[in-house]
């Protein structure tokens, strides 16, 4: 890499930068070579997603924990995953999806959930340079993406709603979590994610704002076209009548055109990484939607 002066290192976060190509990259290298020494998975095989396909973690029985409970005593789980929250947050939009779902059962972890996590670490180990890229653009606007997955959670069937903002076509926000009501339906499900999207969005655009910049509106993609119908008109009212009034909030803010909502393909979406376990090849092109790249 050129420019290798600019290199910086913060709170284990790595900066280097390239005048000539206007580009600026962001890893945690050496700070995740230290989490795998920590946890010996150094020397494991890496896996090429960030959990298995074959994974189906739910909360471990009573039973589940009696039989585990001399293994776990020794097994640092809550450090391990706060260990891997913490890249997450700065560097790696990679990693929410499975951080959101080891970090359900830190409170009764299982060997099941611990095999998870060392997949994890396992996911880490082979990308270990993976770097958020930020590149100058013609575009500069904010543009989001959102989806949810129905259901996903096993113990309490609540959704999983999954949302990412560029700027510039560089990845500055990210999400991935459980709902917090259980949706009724697919269709409520894509609205209540939705509904974060906007929320960020005009957080996001209020935070512009302050350096001066006024985006006129934010335009957010989302793949299902009743979300968006019902987002901007009541059009299901039998059907969805039961939904909070706080989710209808984000009716007045299209209205107003603070935000507009978009019709995206599934398959160009690359919010899809942070709801689902997805093929290595679909997963390597959502990362280089969102310029997140590998030397």
């Amino acid at each position: 890499m050129k420019d290798l002066g600019a290199a910086k290192k913060i709170l284990g976060m790595e900066i280097n930068r390239n005048r000539s190509e206007g580009a600026l990259w962001l890893s945690q290298e050496g700070y995740l070579n230290k989490i795998l020494e920590t946890y010996n998975m150094s020397e494991p095989k890496p896996t090429m997603t960030p959990l298995g396909a074959h994974f189906k973690f739910q909360a471990a029985t009573e039973q589940k924990l009696v039989r585990d409970e001399d293994f776990m005593k020794f097994v640092p789980y809550s450090s391990a995953v706060g260990s891997i929250m913490y890249a997450m947050i700065g560097t790696r939009p990679d990693l929410a999806y499975p951080v959101g779902i080891v970090s359900r059962f830190m409170s009764k972890p299982s060997k099941d959930h611990w095999v998870g996590v060392k997949w994890v670490l396992r996911y880490t180990k082979g990308t270990l340079k993976t770097r958020l890229c930020y590149k100058k653009s013609s575009s500069f606007k904010i543009v989001g993406y959102c989806d949810a997955n129905y259901a996903a959670d096993l113990d309490r069937r609540r959704s999983i709603t999954g949302l990412v903002f560029t700027l510039g076509g560089n990845t500055i926000s990210w999400k991935s979590s459980l709902q917090r009501v259980v949706a009724q339906s697919t269709t409520e499900s894509e609205y209540m994610s939705l509904n974060e999207a906007v929320k960020e969005a005009v957080w996001l655009k209020g935070l512009l704002k302050d350096f001066r910049y006024d985006q006129k509106s934010v335009e957010v993609f989302c793949d299902s076209l009743r979300a968006i119908a019902l987002s901007k008109n009541n059009v299901h009212h039998e059907r969805t009548k039961h939904i909070d009034v706080k989710f209808h909030y984000i009716r007045d803010i299209i209205a107003d055109g603070t935000v507009e909502v978009l019709k995206i393909s599934t398959e160009k979406n690359p919010e899809d990484i942070f709801i689902k376990v997805l093929a290595v090849s679909k997963f390597q092109i959502a990362l280089n939607l969102l310029r997140v790249k590998s030397e």
